[in-house]
């Protein structure tokens, strides 16, 4: 009998674990993922939707389809039966980047945790729109066995929301500093004219150490910032607008500032 060396147990050992994750993934219809996150190079990118406001399940995946040359995206999205539970997030310990458009959910306590370890480790964040009251709820609290991140918006985005102005109101959308050449403003006209139909969420003072790309104002009001950047505690890189319904992701200005987002947040 030919002796067996350390070299071909391993390969053996990986053999076995591979079939027994294709049998596994089979078994729930999910082979071909498997197979493609293994062999893929692609950055991933996992986006946590949970909202039911501005549609923007439909809009991200027509994004995302958009980017799939560059990324991987996988969708994590509200239990049909719960929506204060995500299905799938644990793709989170393999992203590379979280995309976030939840709105005041309180999550399972091991999922929100799970949210957290992966903001510590540094990695990028992008938010639209509702993230920056996601995992919390107005003067109450999270029911038993849930969990709330009050303070999510100021630590992970370095914002400050505290309301918005009318849904009637049209939003006009001005460059911080045209003259500026801000990587995340590119394939953005400074000298154009530019709208949301959005209502202005009103976030002033941002923490300190944010930076802002876009402003916005409504008729009698003064502007408010609609796009930044935020250099976390943690070293890690977040970007955030509230822009993100439906009409936005239709328009150039919206698409443009996430497209330039990821690459910003995941560059060196």
């Amino acid at each position: 009998m030919c002796p067996v060396n350390g070299a071909m147990i391993m390969v053996h050992v990986r053999l076995l674990w591979l079939v027994l994750s294709l049998l596994c993934a089979t078994r729930h219809g999910k082979a071909d993922e498997v197979l493609s996150a293994q062999q893929d190079n692609r950055l991933h990118v996992v986006m946590l939707i949970a909202e039911r406001e501005y549609e923007t399940m439909q809009s991200l995946k027509r994004f995302a389809k958009d980017q799939q040359k560059a990324y991987r995206f996988t969708i994590v999205a509200e239990d049909s039966n719960d929506r204060n539970r995500l299905i799938g997030l644990d793709s989170l310990r393999t992203a590379d980047l979280m995309l976030v458009s939840v709105r005041r959910r309180t999550l399972p306590t091991d999922q929100l945790a799970l949210i957290r370890k992966f903001v510590l480790q540094g990695k990028p964040v992008i938010g639209i729109r509702t993230a920056s009251h996601a995992f919390s709820l107005r003067e109450q609290k999270p029911p038993s066995g849930r969990a709330d991140w009050q303070n999510f918006d100021q630590q992970v985005f370095g914002g400050n929301y505290t309301n918005h102005h009318g849904n009637n109101l049209q939003v006009k959308l001005s460059v911080a500093d045209v003259g500026l050449n801000d990587p995340l403003l590119k394939g953005i006209d400074a000298g154009r004219n530019y709208a949301s139909s959005s209502s202005l969420y009103r976030v002033s003072p941002l923490m300190k150490g944010a930076n802002v790309v876009m402003w916005g104002q409504v008729e009698g009001h003064p502007v408010e910032p609609i796009a930044w950047t935020y250099r976390r505690n943690d070293g890690g890189r977040s970007f955030y607008t509230s822009l993100g319904n439906a009409e936005d992701f239709r328009g150039r200005v919206l698409p443009a500032l996430l497209e330039n987002a990821l690459v910003w947040g995941v560059s060196k």
